[in-house]
């Protein structure tokens, strides 16, 4: 992720799903773009700091994983050296 602008809508979509698991059609409608300079939702996926999961009743969520709240993790380190 080069863009700046893009890590950080990143993490804060991260930090969105660390609270809670969102269904898949929240999640899109709440992060996907059309602009094609905001890649949030594709380069979120494609560095798989975000995932799709199927619930035990078949609900498509998606679910911060390990990778990206470590990422997360890092962030809020770098806020509390400064």
């Amino acid at each position: 992720m080069s863009n700046p602008i893009v890590h950080a809508l990143v993490l804060d979509m991260i930090e969105w799903l660390e609270r809670t698991p969102r269904p898949y059609a929240e999640a899109i409608e709440a992060w996907r773009t059309s602009c094609p300079r905001l890649t949030v939702w594709e380069d979120a996926m494609e560095e798989g700091l975000i995932a799709s999961r199927r619930r035990a009743d078949g609900e498509l969520c998606v679910v911060a994983t390990e990778l990206g709240l470590s990422h997360l993790r890092e962030r809020h380190h770098r806020a509390e050296c400064r």
